[in-house]
């Protein structure tokens, strides 16, 4: 594995963490409580480590490489909506690092009412998230690989 493939491993980190989330999900309500929290657990995990490998990856073009990130070019008719998920995706990928951690506080508080109430606005969002990741890494390298 090199530093180019990690574009790649982030793409199925967010997948793995989308996974995660729809399993969790199903299993709240099915009233499934510890698979409910493993795979929430999971879901962090594997987006903690998607964090890690992106700052990586980032860093290592920016100090060793000297180059900024890939930037999206062609088609020029595609760039707009590429553009829209990109901001989307980033704008929500900081928000969503607060929502989570204040969600999973609750949880291990036993605070279930509280966590139930910020749980409504954070999985939706975590899960956009996870998923523009994958669309991102899809747009920019394999269905319009930029030069």
């Amino acid at each position: 594995m090199t530093i180019h493939d990690l574009p790649a491993l982030n793409a199925t980190l967010n997948a793995l963490s989308a996974i995660f989330l729809t399993f969790g999900f199903i299993a709240i309500k099915r009233g499934h409580k510890i698979a409910h929290r493993n795979c929430m657990i999971s879901a962090f995990s594997t987006s903690v480590v998607f964090l890690i490998c992106y700052l990586i990856y980032h860093g290592y073009l920016a100090i060793v490489l000297k180059q900024g990130p890939t930037h999206f070019v062609n088609p020029a008719w595609f760039r707009p909506i590429y553009l829209a998920i990109l901001i989307s995706h980033t704008l929500l990928a900081i928000i969503i690092v607060p929502l989570i951690l204040m969600t999973l506080w609750r949880a291990k508080k036993q605070n279930f009412e509280a966590h139930k109430n910020i749980a409504r606005w954070t999985w939706p969002l975590w899960m956009y998230v996870s998923v523009t990741g994958v669309v991102v890494y899809l747009l920019l390298y394999q269905i319009f690989p930029q030069k």
